[in-house]
This record gives structure tokens, C-alpha cells and sequence, in this order.
């Protein structure tokens, strides 16, 4: 396969996103992988009691450990962004709005406009096995299974998405369980090779809010006791669940060159294959499985499996599992390689527990974030290789610190893994992008007026994004590697413009700051500007849409800049009270009444049951801080009833 034709065919990653354990984006995440951070913790009592369930022996209906690895605000999002209400937003399953934010942060770590992709075959794919959030509602009787819960089945969860920015090209769920976000990202290639697509999402997600799972793969022997994930180790004794949001954002590498998108890494290949009948029982893995897709990868990507520097392993911890897959990676990637330079094989899920439908998205953000950076951080506890491996025969490494990779005369090569209790197999081939050097942007004359956009959808964000930009430019910020004017370039041109907006005018780093640090936010906090650039900015402050690229007139590279200041408050049902002025009444009728009513509606007909009363006392005792009487309100009849009741407690008459 000529370097033409493998052009053609490869895709370009141009950008991500992430909320995994302890990281709320790329940047927390390379930081956590490389300071060696193990993010599993104790599981929080609002996914369920892991106390109560616990049993150190595997005894069917307990849990066999306490620990595993979960994101912090699980519940927390940006409403109004999204044009939702509290009560839309409290009903929605976290993994949908995690995934919202996420899509947006990935787009603009892209340097892509979300509202400029409105109306285009833009693909949405994502890996996702759970539906915990609906199925919780689901155990609280009939009565929960209202209509707003068609929104949480999880073939909603792409499309929901696609809905959000007007995406029209392909919308879709995959579920092979721990090989869905890796069956994602290849069904994404595919998609876009194909032409069917024009720019693809590929995305991963996992939350873990019931315990069943667990306790399910308690009773079968595959659960760490102590929720961590130790691949390659003698002390393997299973995986710890974990939850995970990943987004990719996914571009035919010609396109991408011909846009001048940051390119951070090129998917070269991928295959997926499940095993067949070649093991005695379906849920036995396979070793001719295995080898059967790591070849069709490779040869997909036209690399040969020798020159891999290193792969991203699914490396659940499982003493069974791993010694397989560390088999069949020594037979295959092992071929033709020199006995100096043996392959690195680590895995995240030492990190960050296994994410399961989103462990593949993990494993393939921090491969890419590898390449950027040349380097592979450590996989925890395998300080003692499994003696499962033949370590002498087979040319692999697990590194125990921080390594860097091998310096080839060529682009470095990865690759990711993933397997799914489904039999499925899948695997990414990666490369490192090596773009032509446009050399170097014409810079302004010395003392050249510099003009900085910033917008957000509220007051507060906007104040928010103001001081992510004086961090940003400050020294030792983010920004000090990037020219002032792609900077200002990419906020113009690579970002969508929100109805609250701030422009900061100065000739350099200092002065910009400044301006930012500055209330009005008017321009006028630096030199005088030239007349069209004064006039672009006149506009812009009073909401115009800017032509900016006339206003540049010489394009600019696209850089990383600081993301969108979400304004997060927590959504959760039964919790959400709207207002402040908001009455318990009111709050119990609209988060329970099941059809219209007035004041002389009957309770009972509209749907406000023995469990909707014993919240209404949980309520206003928390409210009032008074011991209500559940018999008084047991003899509320009517809606009219309640409103007065209610009212005249809260009034404190009675």
C-alpha cells in the first residue's frame, strides 16, 4: 500500500474530550496518567449502599468490594445551555448530559463551530451498554414509568446529540459491551472512509449507579476485593467498574490537512471480529480470536505489526485474561521486532478502574495523548509480572515509570484494545501526525493592536471565560506556547459567538490581560485600533455576525484554547425545587401530578400516591425544620387542600 493510497484512507483525530476519575478534561487526565494517580475511591452513597452489600466471600446477592472508580458531580449540569428546564434536566440520564458537555468540549478542543455543523452529515457513534438511570425510576413502580422516560433508553442516547447540534449524518448505538467504544470509533471510520459521513463523533459512556453488576461478577469470581484494576500483575485477582465519558472527534485526514485543523494523532486502521465457535463456551475467550484481529487491523492499516511501539491493552487485571492477551500480542506485534526494542503494553484501567462501554474510549484518549507527548506513563500495581507470561520469549514490557517512545526514523505507532464479554474483539492501529511545517505565521509590526472575542450564553460564564483567558495568557499559562495572533485568530474564527460578548484589545500579552482583568470589556482598555478591525468590534458588541476572516485577512493556525466555563448545578429527581418562591405544593404537583388538574382535582386521580405524600413530609420538615404529622396530610383530598395546607405551614400560621 503506497503512502497515497494510506493517506487517503486514514482519519485524523481533531479532538477530544473526557470526564473520567479524577480528570474533568485531557489536560487532568495526562497529569493523573503521569503522576502515577490511582483515581479509585469509595463508592458513593448516592449510586447505592456498598456497605450494606458487602461480603468478603462471593455469596450470591452481595458485593465483593466497596471500592471502584466514579467521576465527582455525577449529577451536575449546564441547563440553560442546553435549553433545557430543571425538570427536563433532572429527568434526563446523567450519561446523556455528561455526554452533552463533553461533545461541545471536543468540538471546541477541535477548533470546530458547533453551529456552523448544523445541518450536516455529521456522524454521532457511541459505545454504551448502561441504563441504570432509567431502570432505578423503573423499581419505583408503575407509576415512574412516565413518558419522560422514553428519553432515557439508551438507543436515545447518540441521538440525543444529533438533536442538540443538528447533526444529520449517521446516529447510532453500539452495545458489545467492554469493545463498544472501540466498535464506535471503528464503525466511525468506516462511516467516514465511506463518504457517508463528513465529520464524526465517537464517544464512550458508563456510569455506574446500580449494583447489580457487581454483584453479579462477585458471585462469578471476576471482582478486584479491593476495586483495582492490576494488569500484568501476579496479584491480579479481577476488574473494578468505573465510570467514563469519552468523546473523539473524527475528520478524513485530507480534509483535516486542507482545513487546518490540528491533527493530534491519525487512526491508520482498525478490525473487529468476534470469536466464533473456536473455544468450547461462548463466553470463553479466545486466543485465535485475538490473533485473528490484531493481523486485520494491522493489515488494514498497512503497518506492519513489528514497528508497533506500543499498545494500549483491554488489561482488565483478570489472571485468566491477561496472560491471553499478552499472548497474543508477543505472537503477533512480536513478529520481526528486535530483541533491543520490546513492545510497551500498559493499561488505563489500572488508573482509572475499567470503564467498561467506555474503556476503549479511555484506552484510545490516553494512546493519543501518548504520541502527542512521546511519552508512556506506568501501569500501576505490576510490580511482579504474572508468571502466566513467558516474559523471556515474548518481546513485551509493561513500563513501571514513565518512559519515553522509542526514537524511530519514522512517525510512532500504537495500538488500542478492546473485548467484550459479547466475544467481540476490536482493535485501533494509531500513528503520530506528522504534518508539512507551514513555517512561520507573518506576525504584526511591533506595537500592532491585538483584538481577543470572548462570548458566553450568560453574564456569569462570560465573567468566567474572562478569567480562564487571564490564566491562559499569564505566564506559564496554557497560551504562553502559542503566537498572540493564532490566538486571536482561533477565537474569532474557531469558536461560536454567544449573545453575551467581551472583545480585549492590546499589542501583547500584558495588555490583553489587562483588558480582561478590565469591567467594561469594550475594546477601549488599549491602543486605538485601525478603523476596519474598530468597526468589527463595534458590531460584534452589539450581537452583528463578523466576517473575521476578512477582518485577519491572513488565515492563522488553529490553537488549543481555554474551554467553555460551564455554569454546573446539580439535577437530580425529587431534588429540584425551581425557584426559590416555589411552594412545596407546587413542587410536589409538578414533579408528580400524572395529568392536568385544578384546585378541585382529587389527589389520588392526578397521580400524588402514599410515596409522592411521604416526600411531601420529607419536604417540609427539612423546609420548616418541624415533625409533620403524616396523618394530617394523608387526610388531604383535593389539590386545593394541599395548596392551603402547605401554604399557611410555610407562612408558619400553623
Amino acid at each position: 500500500m503506497n503512502q497515497t493510497n494510506i493517506d487517503a484512507r486514514s482519519v485524523a483525530v481533531v479532538g477530544m474530550a473526557c470526564r473520567f476519575p479524577g480528570a474533568t478534561d485531557i489536560d487532568e487526565f495526562w497529569q493523573l496518567l503521569c503522576d502515577r494517580t490511582d483515581a479509585t475511591g469509595d463508592s458513593p452513597a448516592e449510586r447505592y449502599d456498598a456497605d450494606s452489600l458487602y461480603s468478603p466471600k462471593a455469596e450470591p446477592g452481595t458485593l465483593g468490594s466497596r471500592r471502584a472508580g466514579y467521576v465527582d458531580g455525577m449529577a451536575d449540569f449546564d441547563a440553560d445551555f442546553f435549553g433545557m428546564s430543571s425538570s427536563e434536566a433532572a429527568e434526563l440520564d446523567p450519561q446523556q448530559r455528561l455526554l452533552l458537555m463533553a461533545s461541545w468540549d471536543a468540538l471546541e478542543e477541535a477548533g470546530l463551530c458547533p453551529d456552523r455543523l448544523a445541518g450536516s452529515r455529521t456522524g454521532v457513534f457511541v459505545g454504551g451498554t448502561r441504563a441504570d438511570f432509567v431502570e432505578r425510576a423503573f423499581r419505583n413502580g408503575p407509576r415512574a414509568m412516565t413518558a419522560a422516560q422514553y428519553l432515557n433508553f439508551r438507543s436515545v442516547i447518540p441521538a440525543q446529540v444529533s438533536y442538540a447540534f443538528d447533526f444529520r449524518g449517521p446516529s447510532m448505538l453500539i452495545d458489545t459491551a467492554c469493545a463498544s467504544s472501540l466498535y464506535a470509533v471503528h464503525s466511525a471510520v468506516q462511516s467516514l472512509r465511506a463518504g457517508e459521513s463528513s465529520l464524526a463523533l465517537a464517544a464512550g459512556v458508563n456510569l455506574v449507579m446500580r449494583p447489580d453488576e457487581g454483584i453479579m461478577m462477585t458471585h462469578a469470581g471476576t471482582m478486584s476485593p479491593d476495586g483495582r484494576s492490576r494488569f500484568g500483575s501476579a496479584r491480579a485477582d479481577g476488574h473494578a467498574p468505573s465510570d467514563g465519558v469519552g468523546v473523539v472527534v473524527l475528520k478524513r485526514l485530507t480534509d483535516a490537512v486542507a482545513d487546518g485543523d490540528r491533527v493530534l494523532a491519525v487512526v491508520a486502521g482498525s478490525a473487529v471480529g468476534t470469536d466464533g465457535r473456536t473455544t468450547g463456551q461462548l463466553l470463553n475467550p479466545s486466543l485465535t480470536g485475538q490473533l485473528d484481529v490484531l493481523r486485520w487491523a494491522y493489515e488494514d492499516a498497512g503497518v506492519a505489526p513489528g514497528e508497533v511501539d506500543y499498545v494500549e491493552a483491554h488489561g482488565t487485571g483478570s489472571p485468566l485474561l491477561d496472560p491471553l492477551e499478552l499472548r497474543a500480542l508477543g505472537e503477533v506485534l512480536g513478529e520481526g521486532r528486535p530483541a533491543d526494542r520490546p513492545l510497551l503494553v500498559g493499561s488505563v484501567k489500572s488508573n482509572i478502574g475499567h470503564a467498561e462501554a467506555a474503556g476503549g474510549m479511555a484506552g484510545l484518549i490516553k494512546t493519543v495523548l501518548c504520541l502527542r507527548n512521546g511519552k508512556v506513563p506506568a501501569s500501576l500495581h505490576a510490580e511482579e509480572p504474572t508468571p502466566l507470561v513467558d516474559w523471556d520469549r515474548l518481546p513485551l514490557t509493561i513500563p513501571g515509570t514513565l518512559q519515553d517512545l522509542p526514537v524511530q526514523d519514522r512517525p510512532a505507532v500504537a495500538g488500542v484494545s478492546g473485548q467484550g464479554v459479547s466475544a467481540l474483539n476490536a482493535h485501533v492501529v494509531l500513528r503520530q501526525a506528522v504534518l508539512p511545517d507551514p513555517g512561520p505565521a507573518p506576525e504584526p509590526a511591533p506595537g500592532t493592536p491585538y483584538v481577543l472575542t470572548l462570548s458566553a450564553r450568560s453574564p456569569e460564564a462570560l465573567r468566567d471565560l474572562a478569567t480562564a483567558y487571564t490564566r491562559y495568557l499569564g505566564e506559564g499559562g496554557r497560551g504562553s506556547g502559542y503566537s498572540l495572533r493564532d490566538i486571536c485568530h482561533s477565537a474569532a474564527v474557531r469558536r461560536t459567538h454567544h449573545i453575551h460578548r467581551r472583545v480585549a484589545v492590546g499589542t501583547n500579552r500584558e495588555e490583553l490581560v489587562r483588558a480582561l482583568v478590565g469591567a467594561d470589556g469594550d475594546g477601549t482598555a488599549a491602543t486605538e485600533l485601525p478603523e476596519v478591525p474598530a468597526a468589527a468590534v463595534r458590531r460584534y458588541l452589539t450581537g452583528e455576525e463578523v466576517d473575521w476572516e476578512v477582518v485577519f485577512d491572513e488565515p492563522g493556525a488553529a490553537v488549543p484554547l481555554p474551554r467553555y466555563p460551564w455554569q454546573l448545578r446539580r439535577y437530580w429527581p425529587g431534588e429540584d425545587r425551581g425557584t426559590a418562591a416555589e411552594s412545596a405544593a407546587d413542587w410536589l404537583l409538578r414533579e408528580h401530578a400524572r395529568t392536568a388538574f385544578d384546585d378541585g382535582s382529587r389527589l389520588s386521580d392526578i397521580g400524588i400516591d402514599s410515596l409522592a405524600r411521604l416526600q411531601l413530609i420529607v419536604e417540609l420538615s427539612q423546609q420548616t425544620g418541624r415533625q409533620i404529622d403524616p396523618e394530617e396530610v394523608g387526610r388531604l383530598a383535593t389539590v386545593g387542600e394541599l395548596r392551603t395546607w402547605t401554604g399557611s405551614l410555610e407562612a408558619g400560621v400553623r
